[in-house]
């Protein structure tokens, strides 16, 4: 298993402990990976930038000094800072309607949108918020990635068929592809076709080889030799070669504070995605993870995207896995592939310009198809329908209205459906068996433990929501029993604290019940829990006589104090409530 996070925040190296320790020997056999690691991603991030609406070569600067900034001050040995699709979107959706695509303009604002980014991760590392990918649930991420899959793909499919879309929203482009599809173009089609059956053939068949680069050098050397331009299928043209200048984006004051929303939802898809991709890999090696090291690194990066000239960078989970699978096992893979982009950057670009448009909108495609995750759905919704319902309004919304909206969504719901669960809680109320067990049975009028006895189970914390919900149970259970009740047993081993609110909810009902003769006991009480019924002044009201660490010991106790339920609710000598284990 990981290290804990404590543990790993006090043994990891402040710089580049994502490569220490590494042999020789390991050294080269990861730098070999990030050959391939830089074989397969070059072309994904040129298709990325077809998403995020910028220059094709910011894909590769994508590659270059983001990487080698998480590489030296990140924790995860395996994660691979790039491009991303998701956040990609994000962008786009946000930055399409404040200035013409691909111009210097939008690419200062695309700039300052990463080094806002990075401000917001590293706040939440100077607040140690790594635990805040936990917020974000495995249920929407997949509504809300399979809604930027469909999204995504749709939005290329106007280059893919040489048809002009002249439309941002999604719902507009498909219309527009339906009503252009009398104009598409044949040869367009073709080569869009060819570039899609190669890669996602050669995922099927040799998932190891990197499908896009064959597809990449084969369509640039046909369109060189057969002059593609001149039979009317576009090409991007000329890319300007060399490194990146460092610069920081230079916008207003009133653009920066437009641009801040968009940099706070980058900054939630990024700790999702990322803290959950390092994670999975980290817990797979059983290697200590730092998360909130991950932030400064994820932080520096973008920080590095926004002043060399590119947008806003994430953990990918599928670049992840193939350096993974290429053998990489450190964060030399990484910077071995930042070299190599930077020798493309100097020697290759020439080549590029032959390369069609619509390899670059295929190649997204088969991007997007890989977002599109029906068998996570399928899973979510044989296991959880009311979830299964959640992924489909995220995936709707960011269809339909935007990804900047989607992920707002997936965090809304998220939050609420944690806030629905500790509002109606599971209550059951435990009832003896004929072998002397305790059962949990539904929490309704006329439930009872036995007679003058009831057995209360409450399985979230006390706090202002539902706080009266627990007083209602009480009441009900209370008035409906079938004999007057005398003793009133909580359970409160799922209770570990009591907020003010619902402190003086407990104080009027413990008033309420000491008024029809009800003695209210409590067992299973946590230290934590102990300190807030003590700062809440409600230890005294209860009374330490009627506080119990066992049910077995609240059960002895009303015995002595000779309830009517003796010989019904009280255990034997020797028996072994359930409870007892909790």
């Amino acid at each position: 298993m990981p290290a804990t996070r404590r543990e790993a925040e006090k043994h990891t190296p402040w710089l580049f402990a994502g490569i220490r320790p590494n042999s020789g020997g390991r050294a080269m056999r990861d730098a070999l990976a990030g050959i391939a690691l830089a074989a397969m991603n070059v072309p994904q991030v040129l298709g990325y930038t077809k998403i995020a609406g910028t220059p094709i070569v910011t894909g590769l600067y994508t590659l270059l000094l983001p990487l080698v900034a998480f590489a030296a001050l990140g924790s995860s040995r395996y994660l691979v800072v790039a491009a991303d699709s998701a956040t990609a979107a994000i962008l786009a959706g946000a930055l399409m309607p404040l200035a013409p695509v691909a111009s210097a303009h939008y690419m200062a604002l695309a700039g300052f949108v990463a080094l806002l980014t990075a401000g917001c991760l590293l706040v939440a590392r100077l607040l140690r918020f790594g635990f805040l990918a936990d917020f974000l649930s495995q249920t929407v991420l997949v509504g809300f990635l399979t809604g930027v899959g469909f999204q995504v793909g749709i939005a290329v499919l106007g280059d893919m068929l040489g048809i002009p879309i002249d439309t941002h929203k999604t719902v507009l482009q498909l219309l527009e592809l339906v009503r252009g599809l009398p104009q598409a173009r044949p040869p367009t089609l073709a080569v869009s076709a060819i570039v899609v059956l190669v890669i996602l053939g050669l995922r099927w068949l040799a998932p190891r080889l990197p499908g896009p680069l064959f597809a990449v050098v084969g369509a640039i050397a046909a369109s060189a030799a057969f002059d593609f331009a001149r039979h009317g299928i576009d090409v991007i043209g000329a890319i300007p070669g060399g490194l990146p200048r460092i610069g920081v984006p230079a916008v207003s004051l009133n653009e920066a504070l437009a641009l801040v929303p968009v940099a706070a939802s980058c900054f939630v898809m990024i700790i999702a995605q990322s803290a959950a991709t390092a994670r999975a890999y980290a817990e797979r090696h059983h290697e200590p993870l730092d998360e909130n090291a991950d932030l400064v690194g994820l932080a520096a990066a973008n920080a590095a995207a926004a002043l060399s000239g590119t947008f806003v960078v994430n953990g990918s989970p599928t670049q992840t896995a193939m350096v993974e699978r290429s053998g990489g096992r450190s964060q030399i893979a990484h910077l071995s592939a930042a070299l190599i982009v930077a020798l493309v950057l100097l020697w290759l670009t020439g080549p590029l310009q032959y390369l069609p448009r619509c390899v670059l909108g295929a190649i997204v495609f088969t991007i997007a198809v890989g977002l599109i995750d029906l068998r996570g759905l399928r899973d979510i919704g044989r296991e959880s329908p009311g979830e299964f319902r959640l992924a489909l309004l995220t995936a709707a919304v960011v269809v339909t209205i935007g990804v900047e909206e989607g992920i707002l969504l997936a965090m809304a719901l998220s939050l609420l459906r944690h806030v629905r669960h500790s509002y109606r809680p599971h209550t059951a109320v435990l009832v003896e068996d004929r072998h002397g067990q305790w059962r949990a049975t539904p929490a309704v009028a006329g439930a009872c433990s036995g007679p003058g006895l009831v057995i209360f189970q409450f399985g979230a914390d006390l706090f202002y929501a539902n706080a009266g919900r627990f007083a209602q149970d009480l009441h009900l259970l209370v008035q409906g029993a079938p004999t007057p009740v005398r003793w009133l047993v909580i359970d409160a081993g799922a209770i570990t604290s009591i907020d003010y609110s619902a402190a003086r909810v407990v104080t009027s009902l413990l008033g309420e019940l000491d008024g029809t003769g009800v003695e209210l006991i409590l067992v299973h009480v946590a230290d934590s829990l102990r300190a807030d019924l003590e700062r809440h002044r409600l230890s005294h009201v209860i009374g330490s006589a009627h506080v119990f660490d066992t049910l077995h010991e609240a059960l002895a106790a009303i015995r002595a104090a000779g309830s009517p339920a003796d010989s019904h609710a009280a255990p034997a000598p020797g028996s072994t409530p359930t409870s007892e284990s909790r």
